[in-house]
């Protein structure tokens, strides 16, 4: 683990807050602080340079970025270096561990706290709805920073298409219409017409929240820690049973947890997939083929679908226990991050959603959503209008309730147990899990 490069000027601060008198800090004193991040490959030369380009705007400040690993590991290592004594300044933490910081008390330091005492404007308002809103406490306090906020979207090879005689401009909408599509692509000599990653965020989380239909209870977990899982109703049976049955025919294929899906479309061995928004810069610069993106699949029968999907990404979290020039240089770099022009083009690089509404409005002047065909599917997803059950979902441990339900899902599709018997155990191990959460935190 790197520590914190002290300088000259950071010493004198430090002695100042101690007590000690001293003129002002020699003009060359820059105050470093430490950004642990998630973000590899593509992504993590995007935030490098976000590093680079903000150290480069001003002389009084030095981001570092640390790549830590993947979500979970950067995550549990950046509160075990909290309790350690020797935490980063800002910790990129993926939105299902957004419960599990809310409940560290001590360990945080809401982001309106940060710029309101750095004295840097900040108005929430200015953030997209549906991405300020969930990383907002019910006081109404913006807890972290939105940074890197996506939403799933549905990619397809339309080379692929053209060959099994299908119609590349128009993809399937409906999962009935994408059954169809896998069977001729199958037909055509394709041994992976479908996959999906990051199972339980596309296939439970946001197939819920497209359907308009509970993934949990309290609002998915938004009203109270006293939520429990409703993943085992019927039409997550319907949904399960059909793709346990295309993977027995051999027209959906599960390539295993998080994003390992994802290097398959982008390769060509996979013709369909339903994947992060945030994927798009990686296809765009690596795939050898035409592609497409269109909207999440769902069932036309049933009532209020679709209805709007729900963010997955991560947002920035401030850690207490710094000194004050460090919490002024975290406000100084979210600000520069905010920057319309700073986002817009995050947004354009990456395909993750804009993280304000001016960013959005700069992107679509631009004409970059006419010219890439597709781009603006994950922010139409989400500025529809939302419900309780379409929110977003905030449940307490729910990192393990994710492995959960992949072990599940690798259950059904192997044939292991049927589809009701593994929904039914993902939702009595859940809330297991839900209800040893609510108890450490009650009070």
């Amino acid at each position: 683990m790197t520590s914190l490069k002290l300088t000259i000027g950071r010493a004198v601060m430090a002695s100042a807050i101690a007590g000690a008198t001293f003129g002002a800090a020699p003009a060359h004193a820059v105050t470093e602080i430490q950004w642990w991040h998630s973000m590899g490959g593509a992504l993590g030369e995007w935030v490098n340079d976000l590093a680079a380009n903000f150290n480069k705007s001003q002389s009084a400040y030095k981001v570092t970025a640390v790549y830590k690993g993947s979500y979970d590991v950067s995550m549990t290592a950046g509160i075990a270096a909290f309790r350690a004594g020797n935490a980063p300044d800002i910790l990129q933490v993926f939105e299902v561990g957004t419960a599990t910081m809310m409940a560290s008390k001590g360990a945080i330091v809401p982001v309106t706290q940060v710029m309101k005492k750095a004295g840097v404007t900040f108005d929430p308002k200015a953030y997209v709805d549906a991405v300020a809103g969930y990383y907002t406490a019910p006081s109404g306090e913006m807890l972290s920073f939105p940074f890197n906020s996506s939403t799933p979207v549905f990619y397809y090879n339309k080379d692929a298409f053209k060959a099994a005689g299908l119609d590349p401009a128009n993809p399937p909408k409906t999962w009935p219409e994408a059954v169809l599509a896998a069977a001729k692509l199958k037909a055509s000599g394709h041994e992976c017409p479908m996959t999906a990653s990051w199972m339980g965020w596309t296939q439970f989380e946001n197939f819920a929240a497209w359907h308009n239909i509970e993934f949990a209870t309290k609002g998915n977990g938004m009203r109270g820690m006293d939520a429990r899982m409703m993943i085992n109703g019927p039409l997550f049976v319907r949904h399960f049973t059909n793709l346990a049955n295309m993977s027995k025919q051999g027209l959906f294929v599960y390539k295993g947890r998080g994003n390992k899906a994802d290097a398959t479309f982008v390769s060509g061995e996979c013709a369909m997939t339903t994947g992060s928004s945030g994927l798009r810069g990686n296809v765009e610069k690596n795939a050898k083929f035409a592609y497409g993106i269109s909207t999440l699949l769902y069932y036309p029968d049933v009532q209020g679908a679709p209805q709007n999907s729900v963010i997955g990404g991560a947002s920035l979290w401030v850690m207490a226990g710094k000194p004050a020039d460090h919490y002024k240089a975290v406000a100084e770099f979210f600000k520069y991050l905010s920057q319309p022009d700073v986002a817009a083009e995050s947004h354009k690089r990456t395909g993750y959603l804009p993280i304000t509404k001016a960013a959005f409005e700069l992107t679509e002047k631009s004409g970059f959503y006419k010219e890439n065909v597709g781009a603006d599917v994950s922010v139409t997803q989400m500025i529809r209008k939302v419900t309780d059950k379409s929110r977003g979902i905030r449940l307490g441990n729910f990192v393990q309730i994710r492995t959960i339900m992949d072990e599940e899902v690798e259950n059904i599709l192997g044939g292991k147990v049927g589809v009701k018997e593994g929904l039914d155990s993902a939702v009595k191990r859940g809330n297991e899990l839900l209800e040893r959460f609510e108890k450490a935190n009650k009070g």
